[in-house]
């Protein structure tokens, strides 16, 4: 978990006790049938550098098997013009650039669940950067300050909004999901205004809003939102939606009035009261506490 403080530094989880009435469970609830997995990977997740591939000019052969039509939505790009304007032309959209090395086995390796990504993924971009191709990919890299690959970049409105070395497949499709969230069932909250009308709407049908408030950069809260995503398409009785409390001042300003002091937090609310809260990344302990608000009752 991640700590909200005022500057939204990022510090060890302190204890903090809640609200009678919003004191999470903790408690582990066995694997449930439709707990989303990724498959594995020999990808080493280590952020150790000597684990990753120092840039060293060789081949420009492009890493994994041969090309072939369905990976063609992964763009290849081979300078820094082209790379301006393929951000240019995502305009708001989610663009993902993996920068490689044709000698990288890292490289080879994360790159089929990209493309794998693309394909599920219509409203994002994905780019292919070789680094040791040409002169001109080097400079790239030296711009993007990219010294290590496998690096993946995430920009949208052509700003870098985040990026990870050393990551494995269940993270890269975790980091697609938490920033390109125009293709998930999920409601995207950007305001204290907009979780009201939320509210208001679902008085009628008394369905359960389950409410995930992060931070842009929180670990935890990517790590979990793959989980969110699943079950918001799974089931159709619960609302789910998503609110990053450092978007603007509106969304801190609710944080505040939640009293929300570490993320991810999820607020289940129904017909306008907030009914209890988990505070934490586990899927499992996630997924049973749903079922309890639904009203399902769940073994520990």
């Amino acid at each position: 978990m991640a700590t909200v403080t005022n500057n939204l530094i990022f510090k060890t989880p302190i204890s903090i006790p809640l609200h009678p009435k919003l004191l999470p469970l903790f408690s582990r609830v066995s694997t449930l049938p439709f707990l989303p997995k990724f498959p594995s990977s020999r990808i080493s997740t280590t952020p150790n550098s000597h684990n990753r591939t120092p840039l060293i000019p060789r081949a420009t052969a492009a890493p994994g098997a041969k090309k072939t039509e369905k990976q063609e939505r992964v763009q290849r790009v081979h300078s820094i013009e082209e790379f301006n304007s393929a951000l240019q032309s995502a305009k708001e959209r989610l663009v993902v650039v993996e920068y490689a090395a044709s000698d990288s086995e890292e490289s080879s390796q994360i790159y089929p669940f990209m493309v794998e990504l693309s394909r599920s993924c219509s409203d994002v971009e994905f780019i292919l950067v070789m680094g040791d191709e040409s002169a001109k990919t080097k400079e790239l890299l030296k711009r993007e300050k990219v010294e290590n690959v496998p690096h993946f970049s995430f920009y949208k409105s052509s700003e870098k909004i985040h990026e990870e070395e050393g990551i494995g497949p269940d993270m890269l499709v975790g980091d697609v999901l938490y920033y390109g969230d125009s293709h998930s069932a999920v409601v995207q909250l950007h305001s204290g205004e907009d979780v009201q009308k939320l509210i208001e709407e679902h008085k009628v049908d008394h369905k359960l809003i389950v409410l995930d408030v992060g931070l842009k950069h929180c670990g935890p809260c990517v790590k979990v939102y793959p989980t969110v995503v699943k079950l918001s398409r799974q089931m159709d009785t619960v609302v789910f939606a998503r609110m990053n409390g450092d978007e603007n001042e509106s969304c801190m300003q609710f944080l505040k009035d939640m009293e929300v002091i570490q993320v991810p937090t999820f607020l289940f609310i129904r017909d306008g009261n907030i009914e209890g809260r988990y505070v934490g990344s586990g899927k499992g302990e996630l997924i049973g506490e749903i079922l309890r608000y639904q009203g399902v009752r769940v073994t520990y």
